[in-house]
């Protein structure tokens, strides 16, 4: 102890610091290491339990798109349906081992994974495998049963069970594991203060020895350290110390510590506060405004706004979907394109922008008395698998803090999957409501058709059946939805389905059209029947609503045909006095049965020729009559091409020239339009309202499908109505739009079926040899000519062989390709003049016989006219390729056969 005393008040100093900081030194290093201990364990149990919840999802979603695709294959018979098959197939054992190593160590958890693995396999090899062989063998019936009874459909119900209660399970193991981890934290901050008890008794031997100044800092400095020990204070506590020595270094150190566990707590406990947030958002808008005032005030901004990425290529730009604290006005442009202005920048080169200081910026922070100018503005991108899918822009009245930009570059590591899936969402959505749009008016017509004749009922039940495969599918989307994680897959998936639902429905309507029209037609025209004046009417009602059938089909194919971007655009020049000559002869008549006068004005003024596409333009003319005389009961209709008024121009197509434009007004004297239905009526399916729609008939799909055109020949088309005093729309176009021409996804040749224009032209571009026939060689040209009729439908056959026959034509039928095959062979003799050839048949089509007909020697010189109902794009052409000498498309008009029949017979 004399010893001890005998040193200098600077040496037990030192001394008392050396011993005092290597205590308090060991103190923090273990709380150190236990608070990164914990922390590394909250990590590795979060990653974890987010690979298993994404290996059960992704188990999930391979067994759904094997059904899916099983499903999809069994109905349209292609293989390419197959790929998610045998994809899925080929992923979910690998999923499955992948899920059985993370539970390697527990019994339980491996049962259930080897019930899983059983589910799937007997749902393969029971269900799977065996329907696709079914169908790869052409065993309908056996296919048809097993949709009757549908049991694969118990086993894959019996899967979604088994996986969502491994995922309750591995939630409460989970929950459970928290709960140990808590009761570690609990012991851990007990050791703490233990070490920190012990720490600042052997501090008060040691200072014992000092001067009084030293004890009071060690004091401070200890009861600061136990506060917090015992968290009787935040993270947010902070030791004062007034000392120029070890000591204030040793609290400088400790807060330095604090300052980063509060921050790092600041931004895990906000990071979740914004994923909690995102659960339930049903649009994108709500989503960005939600975002914006749960995170504005984080940061302390003031102002924000929010832009999503849209289109691509030229058109790929942000445009802005919220914004919070915005004026009455607008104070943030509504769109940029990538790479323009700073946000368009930092989409471009997926890096923040923090600007302080910013002058002229347009943003304004306004209150209730003033606005000002903010002190710092920053600018986010949010990215998903690499790409930047929107950009978040804040300002401030003060400087962002580190700790902001750091909680930003946390959130948006997660957020951009939350906006991906609401888009998803959103998108699926959308289908859903057009698909059911599309039953519901399918159904309304089926209904009617049903009403009219008998005859219809295959019709109608096929329709029938259509609408419950449409539902099913319906139900599918609505379950997969909610787990389907890639947008473009998706889309693509849907478009695809819609495109080959539309052309399946197109081949199954036309086919029975067919026969109504031939039949009907020639029961109202047939002078020398027994059939009554009314009788000879009803046949008539019967071939006009058959008709506007077919219109139907033919609007509802166009209208796809523009949403999937596939209509193409044949730019030449039109000479505009010939317009009123080319519809005239088609409305005349019209305006004379309903004793409406119909006018037709040319204006001074007018360019000789204008370039555009003269199909689309006088289609949506066409159109515009139609509807004008349609609403039209006495007064007149007024077709007028003019120059339009410069206030006209700049309200419609601001960016077109007054001296490059020209503008067809038709005016009626109807019924008019209320001013608030004068937007409505140009969206597919909409009218006046539903007591329009029952008295004059129509779908709504006409004036949709004439804004698209007319957008597409970069014009517009504008209407000024009032009720009872008639309507006036107006079709404004350029008068030059130079030599290019619009077509999306020619390469890729989905299901889309030829417009009316192409159906109703088919048999007139033919590359037959052109030779006039006679007045009187007309009568005789089919007499005792021989015909063979290739075609599997008994309506068609009926129809098809009335007409002929009463020109004299002597039929023979063949019900198949393979029976006609049979017939010519088995009869060596046999010999026909032409032959009429059905496209889509069972056993052996149309393209295969016409190949082997034309590799025998007596028909190879034989005229073959193709007849199908599909329509397709390229169905022409492959019938030409496969040896036709001529295609008709039906419903098929018979004076257009006989014309083409007259050519071949006669070349």
């Amino acid at each position: 102890m004399f010893r001890w005393r005998s040193f200098s008040i600077r040496y037990k100093i030192a001394i008392g610091y050396i011993l005092m900081i290597g205590c308090l030194g060991a103190a923090i290093g273990v709380i150190s290491e236990r608070i990164a201990h914990q922390q590394h364990e909250m990590e590795m149990l979060s990653s974890k339990s987010i690979e298993i919840s994404s290996l059960i999802t992704m188990i999930r979603y391979n067994v759904i798109s094997m059904e899916t695709s099983q499903r999809g294959y069994i109905i349209t018979g292609d293989e390419a349906y197959l790929e998610p098959y045998t994809q899925g197939k080929a992923e979910w054992r690998n999923n499955l081992e992948d899920l059985q190593d993370h539970f390697d160590a527990d019994p339980e958890k491996q049962k259930e994974l080897e019930g899983i693995k059983a589910t799937i396999e007997h749902w393969i090899n029971t269900y799977g495998e065996p329907t696709i062989q079914l169908r790869r063998n052409n065993e309908t019936a056996t296919v048809i049963d097993y949709f009757r009874n549908d049991s694969g459909k118990n086993s894959v119900e019996r899967l979604r069970e088994q996986l969502e209660n491994l995922r309750k399970n591995h939630l409460s193991a989970n929950e459970a594991s928290l709960v140990l981890l808590e009761q570690r934290n609990a012991s851990m901050i007990r050791t703490i203060i233990i070490i920190l008890v012990a720490v600042a008794l052997l501090s008060l031997l040691i200072v014992a020895y000092v001067s009084q100044t030293i004890v009071n800092a060690i004091r401070q400095v200890t009861t600061a350290i136990r506060e917090i020990a015992e968290s009787r204070v935040g993270l947010a506590r902070r030791i004062k110390v007034r000392s120029r020595d070890e000591i204030q270094g040793l609290a400088e150190a400790t807060n330095s510590l604090l300052e980063s566990m509060e921050m790092k707590s600041w931004v895990q406990k906000h990071v979740a506060d914004v994923a909690t947030m995102n659960q339930g958002m049903q649009n994108l808008i709500q989503l960005a405004d939600a975002f914006l005032s749960h995170v504005a005030p984080m940061i302390g901004a003031s102002y924000g706004a929010f832009y999503y990425r849209r289109g691509s290529g030229e058109n790929d730009r942000l445009d802005k979907l919220a914004t919070y604290a915005a004026q009455g006005g607008c104070d943030a442009r509504s769109s940029f394109l990538v790479g323009e202005g700073l946000v368009g920048q930092c989409a471009k080169d997926k890096r923040p922008f923090l600007l302080t200081r910013p002058e002229h910026y347009e943003g304004r922070i306004q209150s209730s008395l003033t606005e000002m100018e903010p002190q710092s503005v920053l600018i986010i991108p949010v990215e998903l698998e690499g790409k930047v899918i929107a950009v978040v822009e804040f300002a401030s009245m003060e400087a962002f803090q580190a700790q902001h930009l750091k909680l930003l570059e946390a959130i948006e590591e997660h957020f951009g999957v939350a906006i991906d899936n609401v888009a998803g969402r959103m998108e699926v959505e959308r289908l859903l409501g057009e698909s059911q749009a599309l039953t519901e008016e399918l159904q309304a017509q089926s209904e009617e058709l049903q009403m009219q004749q008998e005859e219809m009922r295959m019709t109608t039940e096929h329709l029938e059946e259509q609408n419950l495969y449409a539902e099913q599918k319906t139900k599918e989307l609505e379950q997969a939805k909610q787990e389907l994680e890639d947008y473009a897959n998706r889309l693509e998936e849907s478009a695809q389905y819609k495109s080959n639902f539309l052309a399946n429905m197109s081949h199954e309507l036309r086919t029975p059209l067919n026969s109504i029209l031939i039949l009907s037609q020639m029961l109202y025209e047939n002078e020398h029947s027994n059939l009554s004046k009314e009788e000879a009417g009803y046949a008539r009602v019967i071939h006009s609503s058959g008709n506007d059938l077919l219109t139907l089909i033919n609007d509802m194919l166009d209208l796809s045909k523009l949403e999937a971007g596939k209509i193409e655009l044949v730019m030449d020049e039109v000479n505009l006095s010939e317009i009123p000559d080319m519809l005239k002869p088609s409305f005349a008549p019209v305006a004379e049965n309903k004793g409406i006068a119909f006018h037709t004005e040319l204006k001074e003024g007018l360019p000789p020729t204008i370039r555009t596409d003269g199909q689309r333009l006088q289609q949506i003319l066409k159109n515009l009559l139609s509807n004008a005389f349609k609403f039209t009961h006495k007064g007149s209709v007024t077709l007028t091409l003019h120059r339009p008024d410069p206030a006209f121009i700049r309200r419609h197509i601001p960016s077109l020239p007054q001296e490059n434009a020209v503008a067809v007004s038709i005016k009626d004297t109807g019924i008019g339009i209320p001013l608030e239905k004068q937007e409505e009526i140009f969206e597919a399916f909409q009218q006046v309202d539903g007591n329009t729609n029952r008295i004059y008939g129509g779908t709504g799909l006409g004036l949709s499908i004439c804004r698209e055109f007319a957008t597409m020949l970069g014009g517009s088309i504008a209407v000024s109505s009032m009720p009872n005093q008639g309507s006036t729309f107006t079709l404004l176009l350029p008068i030059e739009r130079g030599n290019t021409v619009l077509e999306a996804a020619a390469a890729h040749e989905s299901a889309a079926p030829a417009t009316r224009d192409e159906s109703a032209q088919a048999a007139l571009m033919s590359e037959a040899p052109s030779q006039a026939v006679t007045p009187q060689e007309e009568d005789t040209v089919f007499l005792n000519k021989k015909v063979l009729l290739v075609e599997d439908d008994e309506r068609n056959i009926f129809s098809i062989c009335q007409s002929l026959e009463k020109r004299g034509l002597h039929v023979t039928v063949a019900r198949n390709g393979q029976e006609c095959l049979d017939m010519v062979d088995s009869d060596s003799d046999a010999r026909f003049d032409l032959i009429l050839m059905d496209i889509m048949m069972p056993v052996l089509d149309g393209f295969q016989t016409t190949r082997a007909l034309k590799e025998r020697e007596a028909f190879r010189h034989t005229p073959i006219i193709a007849l199908t109902a599909k329509a397709m794009k390229s169905d022409r052409d492959n019938c030409l390729a496969a040896g036709a000498s001529d295609y008709i498309s039906k419903p098929i008009v018979m004076e257009q056969l006989f014309s083409l029949m007259r050519v071949w017979l006669t070349s």
